[in-house]
């Protein structure tokens, strides 16, 4: 087969070998516009690419990424891998951390290494995470890519994190954190258990694997105690290396950080911004204020201004505060602590929006038309001087008609026009309509000594709405301005689910009498009308799960392709600078567009915005992981002296091994093995997600409320197991040919009645 370049300028249809050839060989942005101006295509040809490709895609020979499209599974040009082992040539090979496994099993990446690396270059080794310059190549070696490594993010770690129970005459043994060694222990022996006392937590290196007895290991680092629950964090933090403590040089800088002063500044001290946040918030990096437009032709308009911390005031790029800002990525939030992103001299003091002390901030003034459309906006760097600190409650409250003694004052000026103004853009918002789940998210709630008091679904305000839809406002005028000024920045983005994914949400909803019909460009507007039409339905929970399941994840990218779940075209974190590294990077480049200071994105700062997107992608990834995990841990401390209890939950996860159950009140998750399942044998069946008995029919699926009986927990790992105790319900067509086969039969009968009995004795 010729080449693409070949044929490149014929006027003949390329055929999908050419497309494919195309796309492979090209390393900028590839779609329809210019595959149809590299084969000089013109009128009828371009309708006839634009059916071929669609055809493409039905057929899963093309996967389309924003308005790129690339081949099914083609990895990005950097990537975030983890080296997992050498080639029988002694190179090293890697696969990508994010990998969506209904594309089958991850490719494998060659990386090249120099044999004398330059001083300071990056040299990786087995088990280390790295940051990845990635090229296809074909099958080369057998492997289709082939990557240089930019950057060393996490080293391999030869030690296992667990909780050290000592023994009276010396050693003891460790049990590890991690839920995939659940049930294994390694054995400490007297005189290798360094200072660890019993309840610590530890870090250990394994000596010797017994086939006989368990593997014998030495205390490597005492990390502290866990005897009391407010020390459950530090199991998160020290298994996902989240950095805890602040460097001697980056607490000096902060130490020595000055306020920020008027000169170079506009002064809105006069102007009544507000802060509104939770009600135990420690740092207030957004403010807000609105009025209606004095302007005649703008009718029924509001001029918006949100306020946001100046954070690159303080933080300069190159220094302590910036390295170390960048390689924690964002704060990590834990029901017992925090572990911010910059110290609370900047994010507590210096950078926190507090009423009625001067503070710097860049501001973006919005104008906004009667039907809450965005008209208009322009930046400014300020100091401001917020009028008021406002929980959501305390704001919501003083507009139901309650105020108190420091909403009273602010009613009439500065609350009604804010929520005058949000009923407008609320307004546009739902002309939008972006992606609409109902999910609620539980909060767990802790007693004075760190225990678990309860978990709680914090009601969902109109406070909230106002203050989310205004920064999304902001977040859009920062992306526009910088697009318009074409200054590099790291966009927040948000991919529309794959071809693959929708195949299988449109099997999954077929199975409950659901047909999947796209007509026309793909849109939030399509999973909505999905999910009006079972809302209040007992498939209700049930598809606001599976739709989930079927969206890209979020993450923050140097090129854009769009937020599809909010249904944004152009977006970009700019409204939280404290507790995020990519806003910080959206901040300097406003100052280097606009001319706002000396404090702008720096030139090799625009250079590496690949990497550090890639890297505070990996970070919020990590944080996200660690919080789970922790209430997790917390919820299992909890329920451990429960054994034996009943709960009310809902399925959440189906499973070859079994189900995944959230239990109603506390929202914790455990897992029921499928071979502890009634008397039959339960398959799993990924068209209904549910397992289902061979022999029965009887089926457990994704979304359905059951009772279960907590049988273990497993405090130290967060893991719970429980056992069904609800039947389950025969889903028409489901099980093998024999349950069918038997359906309604009297060996189905007496198996179900069996099943029934089983249960009762359970209980």
């Amino acid at each position: 087969m010729k080449s693409s370049k070949d044929i490149r300028g014929g006027d003949r249809l390329p055929s999908r070998e050419d497309v494919l050839a195309f796309i492979r060989e090209e390393k900028g942005k590839v779609g329809k516009r210019e595959i149809a101006r590299a084969f000089a295509l013109k009128g009828d040809a371009r309708i006839a690419l634009k059916r071929l490709l669609r055809e493409m895609e039905d057929e899963g020979l093309l996967d389309r990424r924003g308005g790129k499209l690339q081949r099914p599974g083609a990895l990005p040009p950097v990537a975030l891998c983890d080296i997992v082992a050498r080639d029988r040539d002694g190179d090293l090979i890697a696969v990508p951390v994010e990998w969506d496994e209904v594309l089958g099993e991850a490719p494998r990446v060659l990386i090249r290494t120099p044999r004398k690396p330059r001083p300071g270059q990056p040299v990786p080794g087995l088990k280390d995470r790295v940051l990845v310059r990635i090229e296809e190549t074909g099958e080369e070696r057998g492997t289709a890519y082939q990557g240089r490594v930019m950057k060393v993010l996490e080293r391999a770690r030869v030690q296992v994190l667990g909780i050290f129970k000592g023994r009276l005459q010396g050693g003891g043994r460790v049990i590890p954190v991690d839920k995939k060694a659940l049930g294994r222990e390694y054995l400490i022996a007297p005189g290798d258990e360094g200072d660890a006392q019993d309840g610590d937590l530890v870090s250990i290196a394994p000596s010797r694997e017994s086939r006989s007895g368990p593997t014998m290991a030495r205390v490597r680092e005492r990390l502290g105690s866990l005897n009391s629950e407010k020390a459950i964090s530090l199991v998160a933090i020290h298994a996902h290396a989240i950095p805890d403590t602040f460097a001697s040089a980056t607490l000096a800088e902060a130490a020595a950080a000055e306020p920020a002063r008027l000169e170079g500044r506009e002064d809105l001290r006069s102007l009544p911004l507000v802060t509104i946040d939770p009600p135990d918030a420690k740092d207030h990096d957004d403010a807000v204020h609105a009025e209606a437009d004095a302007d005649p032709a703008n009718p029924g308009g509001f001029v918006v201004t949100v306020a946001i911390a100046d954070v690159a005031a303080y933080v300069r790029t190159g220094s302590s505060l910036d390295r170390e800002a960048l390689e924690r990525g964002n704060s990590v939030y834990f029901p017992d602590r925090v572990v911010p992103m910059l110290p609370e001299r900047i994010s507590n003091d210096l950078c926190s929006l507090r009423p009625k002390e001067d503070r710097p901030a860049l501001a973006v003034r919005m104008v906004l038309g009667a039907d809450g459309r965005k008209r208009g906006h322009s930046f400014h760097r300020i100091l401001m001087r917020s009028a008021a600190k406002l929980s959501y409650q305390q704001a919501q409250a003083a507009i139901d008609g309650r105020p108190d003694d420091v909403t009273g004052p602010l009613l009439e000026p500065v609350l009604k026009p804010l929520w005058a103004a949000y009923r407008c853009a609320h307004e546009a918002r739902q002309e939008r309509a972006p992606l609409d789940l109902d999910l609620p998210e539980r909060k767990i709630l802790l007693n004075p000594d760190g225990t678990v008091d309860r978990g709680i679904v914090p009601e969902r305000l109109d406070a909230h709405r106002l203050i989310e839809e205004f920064m999304i406002l902001a977040n859009v005028a920062a992306a526009e301005e910088l697009e318009a000024k074409r200054t590099p920045l790291l966009y927040r983005v948000h991919d529309e689910p794959s071809t693959e994914k929708l195949r299988t949400l449109g099997e999954v909803l077929a199975s409950i009498g659901i047909k999947l019909t796209l007509q026309g460009a793909l849109r939030p507007a399509f999973f909505n009308r999905i999910l009006e039409k079972v809302g209040g339905t007992e498939h209700d929970a049930f598809v606001n799960e599976i739709v989930l399941r079927s969206q890209a994840q979020a993450e923050y990218a140097h090129e854009n392709y769009g937020h599809f779940g909010l249904n944004l075209r152009r977006y970009a974190h700019f409204t939280s600078p404290i507790r995020r590294y990519a806003d910080l990077v959206v901040h300097r480049a406003l100052i280097r567009a606009l001319g706002l200071g000396k404090d702008g994105l720096a030139d090799d700062t625009v250079a590496r915005l690949p990497e550090i997107a890639a890297s505070i992608s990996a970070a919020e990834r990590r944080a996200m992981a660690a919080e789970r995990e922790t209430i997790d841990r917390l919820i299992a401390h909890h329920l451990a002296d429960r054994i034996g209890s009943t709960f009310d939950g809902r399925i959440s996860g189906v499973t070859r091994s079994g189900l995944f159950v959230k239990l109603r009140d506390t929202g914790a998750d455990g897992f029921i093995p499928a071979s502890t399942i009634g008397a039959d044998y339960y398959a799993y069946d990924e068209a209904l997600q549910a397992l289902v008995g061979q022999a029965t029919g009887e089926s457990y699926r994704l979304g359905d409320v059951v009772e279960v009986k907590l049988v273990e927990a497993a405090p130290v790992a967060g893991a719970l197991r429980f056992e069904i105790l609800s039947e389950g319900r025969v889903i028409p067509g489901a099980g093998g040919k024999r349950g069918r086969r038997r359906a309604g039969g009297a060996a189905r009968w007496e198996r179900q009645e069996r099943a029934k009995v089983r249960r009762r004795t359970r209980r």
